[in-house]
């Protein structure tokens, strides 16, 4: 894993000014790579590419970046790993590249020589990782940006005045002169709703993400915003739509293909020369991923998790009966709310932009737990969305076919009825059945049929916090549930199942946008290369080829992977309730985070700073200490903006 970042610029600069400015530019990410550090300037063309190594594959100079093709017509700073280079590298040898040409035995290297000889878009289909790569073509004087199938790897782009600007952190974009810092209003609306800001929007106005799946190519000589080409090479859409065609013709071929793509997945990412550990919740998706690599290793894999003192949200017991049967060598840490205080200043610096999935603590630290012994952790990340995992897969649906038939006023009706006893009331109520938490589901759900006319309604309430735009303030914008661009499947491409959609809205947004977003901004901020089996494109078409029935059996979810689990792992082992990677931060935010919260959401701050409006945030305040209810997700994402913008208000006055 690595960072990169780069210019093209406009008017005359000397020499010097280039690799100064590269220097400036990817000093700000060495997090991202601390094992080496290089640069690499046209002055002719105006360009420059600068890149920080976190050595993975090919420890020696010879996988050092910026790295040229071997007809020097191609440079390339890269960021990620393709766990099929091997076999590539064995394809164009046979074709027509000399195999004693090589320097060494990076995926780098094999990338360079594939693209000289097949080409790029070639290339990229057949490449099979994770990625995030800028890429010169000196011959045709062309910029190429490019990133993987489901967006693991980040990259920023953007105009400054008449330059030309990206890197794989925000923060490697502000050194450049002239950066403009200016909120995106729409960004932040999104944001408030959603706890992630979605792509291609960043917290800037002039700054965006690259999509998932995308290559943005531009003339090095003629620099604007139209003479930019941005287009998807694979896209869930079109995958999907094939894979529908041709599902599996039963459930046990099915189950057999899907074994064996994600073995093959599980497998190529151990490749590696610094050592491999895993993630391990306990859950279905990391204890799958945790016995696979068990079974195909010749000694005990190092896995990792962490525990909390608050029963409710500990799954460390869970991890380690799951560990202790797989003959694993296990690793805990136990995590505070002193902890948790101590790392809150640092999620600005870590994220760059507002980000509030509060699970982001968490990862952080057993992110933390894995460095100590390894460079490279694998993840169960991508199950959920692609095998039916969420609890809005079955409540949604089941929900809005019975409301459905009834009148608009009479929904309105019920939803208020379900909110007339307060969440804690509920929980009381509601204590012995199966349900993590129940009362607080119970709200959301009423919230989610509030206003709602269709399922796609319904859905966009699901997974908002704060609804309406009802907090930002001075924003003469369409609300975000009449922005429906974003979450709509376009015409060309309809899923009639309910379940299926969200789970296709939820790989497109908030897969890239949130959950790989976190653990890759909360592990590279400790060097440590995650790795997600899951999301090799090979095992998400095995699971679209698998019927809506093979994932979610009646109201049991992820019901094919538990078939495979269940080769491995007792039953008995893994029976509970979902909880996810959470965090007591309700109970935490009346207790240890109270002053900081409440400075953070004081009125008057509020008023002069002019983003929110106070009252419905006071408010919330309010009700979340009384203890009658749990506001925690909606006040996090206040806080999480106040704390990025006091950090950029810091960094203002430092600079």
């Amino acid at each position: 894993m690595c960072g990169l970042a780069g210019f093209i610029l406009q008017g005359s600069y000397g020499e010097s000014d280039l690799d100064s400015l590269n220097h400036k530019m990817i000093s700000k990410i060495v997090h991202r790579g601390p094992d080496d550090l290089g640069i690499w300037s046209d002055h002719a063309l105006g360009i420059g590419l600068s890149h920080c190594r976190l050595s993975i594959q090919d420890l020696s100079s010879a996988g050092s970046q910026p790295m040229h093709s071997e007809s020097s017509r191609y440079v390339i700073v890269f960021n990620g790993e393709i766990y099929n280079h091997l076999e590539l590298r064995e394809e164009i040898t046979k074709k027509s590249f000399n195999a004693q040409n090589f320097k060494g035995h990076s995926d780098t290297e094999t990338l360079l020589a594939s693209i000289e000889i097949m080409g790029l878009q070639e290339t990229l289909m057949k490449c099979v990782g994770m990625f995030a790569f800028a890429l010169v073509d000196r011959q045709s004087q062309t910029l190429f940006l490019c990133r993987d199938r489901f967006g693991e790897k980040p990259l920023y782009y953007g105009f400054i005045g008449k330059n030309f600007i990206f890197g794989s952190e925000l923060k490697a974009l502000k050194p450049f002169p002239g950066f403009n810092s200016s909120i995106s209003k729409e960004a932040l609306s999104n944001f408030i709703q959603l706890s992630y800001i979605p792509s291609p929007q960043s917290i800037y106005k002039d700054i965006f993400k690259l999509e998932p799946g995308h290559v943005l190519s531009i003339n090095i000589n003629q620099v604007s915003q139209s003479s930019i080409s941005n287009i998807p090479y694979w896209s869930i859409e079109k995958s999907m739509a094939a894979a529908s065609q041709n599902l599996y013709p039963n459930e046990k071929d099915g189950l057999e293909d899907l074994e064996k793509n994600l073995t093959n997945a599980v497998t190529s990412q151990l490749i590696s020369d610094v050592s491999v550990g895993a993630f391990l919740s306990g859950g279905i998706d990391s204890s799958l991923i945790a016995s696979i690599m068990q079974k195909n290793s010749m000694s005990k894999i190092k896995t990792f998790t962490i525990g909390f003192n608050e029963s409710l949200y500990d799954e460390s017991k869970f991890a380690k009966n799951v560990a202790d049967y797989l003959g694993t060598d296990h690793y805990c840490l136990d995590v505070t709310p002193k902890d948790a205080l101590n790392l809150i200043p640092d999620i600005p610096k870590i994220y760059d932009e507002p980000f509030a999935d509060s699970s982001q603590i968490p990862t952080y630290f057993v992110s933390k737990a894995a460095k100590e012994f390894v460079t490279v952790s694998l993840s169960g990340d991508g199950a959920d969305e692609l095998f039916g995992g969420y609890n809005r897969y079955t409540w949604g649906p089941s929900i809005w076919q019975k409301a459905s038939y009834l009148p608009y006023f009479s929904k309105e009706i019920l939803a208020n009825l379900a909110r007339a006893l307060t969440p804690q009331t509920l929980n009381i109520m509601l204590r012995y059945t199966n349900v993590v938490r129940p009362g607080e589901k119970i709200h959301k759900l009423s919230q989610a049929l509030k206003g709602a006319r269709s399922i796609d309604d319904m859905y966009i309430n699901l997974i908002s916090e704060w609804h309406e735009d009802e907090i930002v303030s001075s924003l003469d914008l369409i609300p975000l549930r009449e922005r429906k661009q974003k979450f709509n499947i376009p015409t060309s491409f309809m899923i009639n199942d309910s379940s299926l959609q969200m789970m296709y809205r939820d790989s497109k947004t908030y897969l890239p946008d949130d959950i790989l977003c976190k653990v890759d901004r909360a592990a590279m901020a400790l060097s440590l290369e995650t790795r997600a089996p899951f999301l090799d494109h090979r095992v998400a078409e095995s699971a679209w080829r698998l019927s809506i029935k093979s994932k979610i059996k009646g109201a049991e979810k992820k019901w094919a992977l538990k078939q495979l689990l269940y080769k491995n792992i007792p039953q008995k082992l893994l029976d509970r309730p979902k909880t996810g990677f959470s965090i007591p931060i309700g109970a935490w935010l009346r207790g240890p985070l109270k002053d900081w919260a409440e400075n953070l959401l004081h009125e008057k701050r509020l008023v002069l700073e002019g983003n929110f409006n106070p009252l419905p945030i006071r408010q919330a305040w309010k009700h979340h200490l009384s203890g009658k209810y749990d506001f925690s997700s909606k006040l996090w994402n206040v806080l999480m903006f106040q704390a990025w913008l006091e950090a950029q208000n810091q960094d203002k006055l430092l600079n």
